[in-house]
Order: structure tokens, then C-alpha cells, then sequence
């Protein structure tokens, strides 16, 4: 017998005698109720005639209801045979045979008027008859009784549904919604692109999975958990379906907050059923995605809350290192937040592997696009997923495939019945940059013509510098920009050379000088630019060593309560580096200012000038000024 099959059977058999006593319950009480309703009064005295009619079936005095005034001039007048007295209606038989009936609510007009005893020696002329059973449905008494029986059923049931209701949304809490998949998943590695990295590290929990003798012929123990580190959208989630379906494993997908409870203990019962679930239904892959969400355990005794928090990290620590065995159950982690994390997770025997998930490279890209773009009606031969993969640097799979439908988007917005490269070029756009926006029609000529030069200045000193290659320079306004210079990676970087950095910043600042260089003064359209130029020269002087006075000291390595007082020798030596920097970069303008005014005026008249036109404009300056100096050199 498999583990937790006793504890299972137990809670069945427990289960199955609630319900039977609950129904006995519900027996008993409908036999009381109906023998209170039948039961004859066997101390009832003979009557005969009329009366003995009436008690046993009164229903002939139902159809005819008079005022009581008329029943005591009847009886005044010596004309009544007998009288019937019910809790709701007297019943009144005439010596002339005729037969009605009175109401009477609660019987309080025959206990004042009808049931005193007669004078002494006196007999009365009629014969009474006490009629308990007597169901008289006359008018409103009818509703009054249907409500009190509705009200005495409901009496009896309503405990009795609290209580199931109770019992089932406790277990429904306790199980917490973790669920097998119906079928094992059918994606494969192959079917993942990009990630060699990650599946060359799952390549031993696939193994594991697949073949565990092999693990332990050997007495080699198998990772329990693998913490799967990245961005969000880099295909974390893809990863883990595709180890479940290497193996042909179970798989439960569940996120961090999973095991919160508003109730004390049902979080504890939420870990113990998922591991009881997924060692019933050995191999299993159980995947937390956002596994952040789980905190860290606390030893300031910060509430109830926190207290319930550090228990569910216990049971969950024992669970996947305890006394339990867990052998075909791998735990797949996911978080783009690992420092989050428990530390006693992340020690040998619970999250004992950590897999990087990275941002695929630009084949990759192109492979996503390639993959995604079949699948709707493009013109394949028109799109050059190289160039689109160069456009798309540093953006996750899950952003690539928004960009594929942001261009479907884009194309039915323009009437196309076909997805071509210029859509997917303006969709690349909307998502590095944003939408164009309304904002042109508020721009003065003034404002137009100022965000032409900052924009030139930028597309400019990037080709002149060689940052990247220059796509396109607009005065479009899109999303927060009000002018933009599209420029991208030729290839995907991960180390960059102190030139580099610094070419990095004169394109930035670029903007600024062109406005100078051509308006004697500068705007605040300069400013996220300076911000961003600040925040590079001050990693460069507090993080990366690029300083002149040769300290190498990086402010990284001090706590942030300590590093902030250090902060201001730091900010000293990154405002050198940009006034450094920024000579540089007027100088550059200064040297090609013709080459700016003229892309300034291809923009003003075009609102878009693509990165070619630029290039071809520097190497037309550059012959010219060949021209000029060679009589001086000869």
C-alpha cells in the first residue's frame, strides 16, 4: 500500500458516517412530524349525528363563511345542532341542515365566547365538538400554514446545510486547487527554442525521471527541487511542461500564493495533500511558478499572519526533505526574485540546483519570429527575420510573440489582408517605444523644429560614434517620447569596453548639444537623457573603476546604509566624466554641423528620415571636406 492510503481511507469511512447520521437526523424528525400530524385523540368522546360528521370530515362547513354576529343570533335563537371549534374556524351546523363556518384565528373568539360552562340546571341546545385535526384552508389561514410548514422545514434543514457547507469549503481549502493535468504534457525540449543552457542543466532530472535506477544503482541521490532563475516571459513555465513531457510525468502547476490560507492550519494541509497527490501519481513534476511569493521565514513575531507563513515553510521543508520518501517527484521552482527565498530552500537536499533561464540570442529570435509568423497569413519571402531579430535585442519570447500579433493588429488596422514586413517593423515600435500619439497637433512650429534637431543630434553622434546600427530617426510622437532615434545592437552584448560606455553617453547627450550648437541654448526635452547619462557615468565611477584618479574602490561592495555616505565623492568624479564627455560631443556636432542641419530639415519635411539617409549624408560631408583639404596638402 502506497504512503498516505490509510490516512485517506480513514477520512472516507469518516466522511461516509457524518452522512449516514445526518440522514437518520432527518428521518426521525419527518416521522415526528408526520405522526404530531395524524395522531387521533383516542379519549374523544362518542358523538353522533351531525357532530360525529363533522369530526371526521369537516369539509362539507368549508364552503360557506358567515360573520360571527350571524353564528350568535343562531345560537341565541335556539337554530344550532352543533358546533365544531377548530384553532382556526368554528364550524356551525343548522337544525335546517345549512353548514358554515367562521374564522376564527388563534381560536380566541371561541375560547370568549363558546366554551364557558352553562348556567346551573341548564343544558346546552347543541352539541359542541373540539376538533384538534381539523385542517380548515379558508382564505389567509391558508398561506399562514404553508409559511409555517415552509418555516419548520427550513428549521430543520438549514443547520444541517451550514454544516455541509462548512465541511465541504474546509476541504475545498485544504485541497487548494492543485490538480493533475488530464494528460501528461506533449511539448518537448526540442519544441523550447532557445534556453540550451537550462535544458543542458534539467538534461540529469530528465535522466532521473526517465530511469531511476540508474541514480540509485550507484547510491547517487537526484536534485529534489531546480530553481529556475530569469526574467519574466524568458520561458520558465515552457521549460517545465517540456521536462514533464520528456519523461512522461505527471504535472502540477501551482504559483507561490498557493499555499496561503485565510484559516489557521488549512495552508500546513495544502502542502501535505500536494505531496501526498504527487507521490500517489509518481514521476511527478510539480511547478511553483512565482515561487517569491512563498517570503521568507521571520523571527519577529510580527502577527498571526507572519506565524502562519514560517509553518507553511516548515511543513514544506520537511515535505521535501523529511522522513517521507520522494522518490519520482521533482519540484520545479520558478522566480525572478531567487534572494526572496527562504535561505534553508536553497540549501542541498530541497532547491538544490539553480537553473539560469536567459534572454534568447538573436538566432533565437529569429527562430521565434520565424515560428510564431507561420502560423498567421504573412508574406514570408517579404520579411527578413534577421533584421527583425536585430530589432528586437534584449526582448523575451514572450514579448516577441506580442510583437508577432501587434503587427496581425497592425495590418487590420491598415486594411491589409496580409501580414508583411512594414508591419512588423511598426509593430517592433510600438513595442520598444510605443504608439504614435495624438500629441503633434498641440506642437508649435517652434517645438517642431527644436525636437527635429535634438533628434538629429542623437541619430548623428550614433552613426559617427558606431553605438549600434541607426534605423530610423522620427519626430513621431510616441508613447512618453515626443521625437525618437532608433538604434540598435548588431549583436547581442554582454561585455562593454569603457569606449564603448562613453560613446554610449555623447549619444545621449548628443540631443542637448544639437539644440545648443543650433539655438544657443538648451530645452527640457534634454532631461531623461541627463538622467540616464548620470546613472551610467556613476556606475562607471563607483561600480566598474572607470575613473581618472585611478580608484578602483566600487561602493557595490558596501551595505546601503553605509554606501550613500560614500556617494558624494562619487557623484564628484561622475560630473567630471560627463563634462569630459560632453566637450567631446559638442565637438563632434560642431565639426558636422551641416550634416545636422540637413537631417534636421529631412525631418521637418519628411517626419521620418530612415538610418541610410544618414549615413549617406556623413559620406557626402566627408568627400566634401576631402575635396576642400587636398590643395591645402598639396
Amino acid at each position: 500500500m502506497k504512503p498516505g492510503h490509510n490516512s485517506l481511507g480513514k477520512r472516507r469511512v469518516h466522511k461516509i458516517a457524518v452522512v449516514v447520521a445526518a440522514m437518520l437526523l432527518v428521518v426521525l424528525l419527518a416521522v415526528g412530524l408526520w405522526y404530531s400530524q395524524h395522531r387521533k385523540d383516542p379519549d374523544a368522546a362518542a358523538l353522533t349525528g351531525v357532530a360525529s360528521q363533522m369530526r371526521h370530515d369537516p369539509s362539507a362547513w368549508t364552503h360557506e363563511e358567515k360573520d360571527a354576529s350571524e353564528m350568535l343570533r343562531d345560537i341565541h335563537d335556539a337554530n344550532v345542532a352543533a358546533i365544531g371549534v377548530s384553532p382556526s374556524a368554528i364550524l356551525v351546523s343548522r337544525r335546517d341542515g345549512l353548514k358554515y363556518f367562521v374564522t376564527d384565528h388563534n381560536a380566541t373568539f371561541s375560547h370568549a365566547l363558546l366554551l364557558g360552562e352553562p348556567k346551573s340546571g341548564e343544558a346546552a341546545s347543541y352539541q359542541l365538538v373540539w376538533l384538534p385535526d381539523a385542517d380548515i384552508q379558508t382564505g389567509g389561514a391558508r398561506w399562514v400554514q404553508a409559511f409555517d410548514q415552509f418555516r419548520d422545514g427550513i428549521s430543520v434543514l438549514l443547520p444541517l446545510l451550514l454544516i455541509g457547507g462548512m465541511v465541504w469549503f474546509m476541504r475545498r481549502e485544504m485541497r487548494g486547487g492543485a490538480t493533475l493535468l488530464s494528460e501528461a504534457p506533449t511539448l518537448r525540449f526540442d519544441d523550447v527554442i532557445g534556453a540550451g543552457e537550462a535544458k543542458a542543466a534539467l538534461a540529469d532530472i530528465r535522466g532521473y525521471l526517465s530511469d531511476p535506477t540508474q541514480f540509485t544503482s550507484m547510491g547517487v541521490r537526484a536534485p529534489c527541487g531546480i530553481l529556475m532563475v530569469g526574467g519574466p516571459g524568458v520561458g520558465k513555465t515552457r521549460l517545465a511542461q517540456a521536462l514533464a513531457g520528456e519523461c512522461g510525468a505527471s504535472f502540477i502547476s501551482i504559483t507561490g500564493s498557493y499555499f496561503s490560507a485565510k484559516y489557521y492550519g488549512v495552508g500546513i494541509q495544502k502542502v501535505k495533500h500536494l505531496f501526498e497527490l504527487a507521490r500517489k501519481n509518481a514521476p511527478t513534476v510539480i511547478f511553483i511558478d512565482e515561487a517569491d511569493g512563498l517570503a521568507k521565514r521571520t523571527d519577529t513575531g510580527g502577527g498571526p499572519v507572519e506565524a502562519e507563513s514560517n509553518r507553511i515553510i516548515n511543513q514544506l521543508l520537511a515535505e521535501m526533505d523529511g522522513f517521507a520518501s520522494n522518490e519520482g517527484v521533482i519540484i520545479v521552482a520558478a522566480t525572478n526574485h531567487p534572494d526572496n527565498l527562504d535561505e534553508a530552500l536553497r540549501r542541498p537536499g530541497r532547491f538544490d540546483r539553480t537553473v539560469q533561464v536567459r534572454l534568447p540570442d538573436r538566432e533565437d529570435r529569429a527562430k521565434i519570429f520565424r515560428f510564431y509568423a507561420e502560423k498567421l497569413k504573412s508574406k514570408s519571402a517579404d520579411i527578413d527575420y534577421d533584421q527583425l531579430a536585430r530589432l528586437t535585442t534584449g526582448l523575451s519570447p514572450a514579448t516577441v510573440a506580442m510583437v508577432v500579433n501587434q503587427a496581425g493588429l497592425v495590418a487590420r488596422k491598415a486594411g491589409d489582408t496580409e501580414i508583411t514586413s512594414k508591419h512588423f517593423m511598426e509593430a517592433i515600435k510600438i513595442a520598444r517605444i510605443g504608439d504614435v500619439s495624438g500629441a503633434e497637433r498641440a506642437l508649435s512650429e517652434d517645438e517642431r523644429t527644436r525636437i527635429a534637431v535634438h533628434e538629429a543630434g542623437h541619430g548623428l553622434v550614433a552613426a559617427l560614434l558606431g553605438t549600434g546600427v541607426l534605423e530610423e530617426v522620427t519626430i513621431l510622437p510616441r508613447g512618453g517620447a515626443l521625437g525618437v532615434a532608433l538604434i540598435t545592437k548588431a549583436q547581442d552584448k554582454h561585455l562593454y569596453r569603457e569606449t564603448e560606455i562613453r560613446n554610449e553617453i555623447q549619444v545621449l547627450l548628443g540631443g542637448r548639444n544639437a539644440e545648443i550648437l543650433t539655438f544657443s541654448e538648451a530645452s527640457s526635452g534634454a532631461a531623461s537623457d541627463l538622467q540616464e547619462a548620470s546613472r551610467i557615468s556613476l556606475d562607471m565611477v563607483s561600480k566598474f573603476g572607470f575613473n581618472n584618479d585611478g580608484d578602483l574602490f566600487s561602493l557595490a561592495a558596501l551595505p546601503s546604509q553605509y554606501a550613500g555616505l560614500q556617494m558624494k565623492n562619487a557623484i564628484g568624479h561622475a560630473n567630471v566624466l560627463l563634462k569630459e564627455l560632453n566637450e567631446l560631443c559638442f565637438g563632434l556636432l560642431h565639426a558636422y554641423e551641416p550634416v545636422l542641419r540637413a537631417i534636421a530639415d529631412e525631418l521637418l519635411e519628411q517626419e521620418t528620415v530612415p538610418g541610410e539617409t544618414v549615413y549617406r549624408l556623413i559620406r557626402e560631408h566627408k568627400s566634401t571636406l576631402k575635396i576642400v583639404h587636398e590643395p591645402e596638402a598639396a
